[in-house]
């Protein structure tokens, strides 16, 4: 009998032990997907201590044109939580998400405290204006923006309400959480103000010169620290700009009108070069996704530091 009893024990506690362990094990793959790094760095600054965030799109990728894997698929119904812009920066995913809970995925762009602050993409002001009506048709581009700039993450203002919906969002999932998570979101709203007083003092000397970018992904940023550029190559980075285009910048170049022209990691064309070639402007990078940054819950500060600075190398 004493036996018998042994192995009973020994059975529930295996059995007990297996429960433990499959807990663990869906407690570590608990995690908040976003599309793009930067909307990690915002995530990561509420996640912190509670899950992971991870990013879906790997190091080098385009949000505008990227394929989906069935790896990825899996990852997007297995996550706790999906952050993306919305359909007219990520139109690779709508389908996909129309999959997942409406309680497991925030579409940045559609949130009703982020819509006031959309901002017109600069390809649609072109087009209301009859300015330059012909850029859209010489750099082949089909507005796949939609009417508004969807890089959201440029905006501090914009950041600091994707983190209360985030906030939001995990409480209603995990109410649990909520001291950890009512901490990380003032900590975040508090360093990010501290950060925008700092890239202001950054940014203030360079008011009023002129650059020149590749890729038309920073409306948002230069609105809030005061930087106005000279123009851009592309709307969207997968397409090469026109003849006319870039003669226009050749020119403005020529005549000095700006001082600097800004490449990205992830699209360095030669036509920068080209165009640049011969004149005394200064060729550097900008990185609007962040790449060589670490999730964390500082790594959206982070990311608008360096971006300043990147600025600035250039511009001072």
């Amino acid at each position: 009998m004493q036996r018998i009893s042994n192995a009973k024990w020994l059975n529930r506690a295996v059995l007990a032990s297996t429960f433990v362990m499959a807990g663990i094990a869906t407690q570590a793959s608990a995690a908040v997907l976003t599309t793009t790094k930067p909307l990690g760095f915002i995530a990561s600054a509420i996640t912190d201590g509670i899950m992971p965030t991870e990013v879906l799109l790997p190091d080098g990728a385009s949000p505008h044109d990227y394929a989906l894997r069935p790896s990825d698929v899996q990852r997007l119904r297995s996550a706790d939580l999906v952050i993306w812009v919305g359909p007219d920066m990520e139109a690779f995913l709508t389908k996909p998400l129309q999959q997942i809970d409406e309680k497991k995925k925030i579409a940045l762009s559609e949130l009703s405290s982020v819509k006031p602050l959309l901002s017109k993409g600069t390809e649609q002001e072109e087009h209301d204006d009859h300015s330059q009506h012909d850029h859209a048709d010489s750099d082949g581009h089909d507005h796949d923006h939609g009417d508004y700039d969807m890089h959201l993450w440029m905006s501090p203002e914009i950041a600091k309400r994707s983190a209360i919906a985030i906030h939001d969002q995990l409480l209603e999932l995990m109410p649990q959480n909520k001291a950890k998570l009512d901490a990380n979101l003032h900590q975040f709203e508090q360093e990010l103000e501290q950060t925008k007083e700092k890239v202001v003092n950054i940014l203030q000397p360079l008011h009023g010169k002129g650059y020149f970018v590749f890729h038309d992904a920073y409306g948002y940023f230069e609105k809030a620290f005061g930087l106005s550029q000279a123009g851009h190559f592309t709307v969207n980075p997968e397409i090469q700009p026109g003849a006319q285009r870039l003669h226009q910048i050749r020119t403005q170049l020529v005549e000095h009108k700006a001082v600097c022209v800004f490449a990205e990691p992830q699209f360095q064309p030669a036509v920068i070069n080209a165009v640049a070639q011969g004149t005394d402007v200064r060729i550097r990078t900008l990185d609007p996704l962040g790449s060589n940054i670490a999730l964390g819950k500082d790594s959206y500060v982070k990311f608008l530091t360096q971006l300043s600075q990147q600025f600035a190398g250039c511009l001072e």
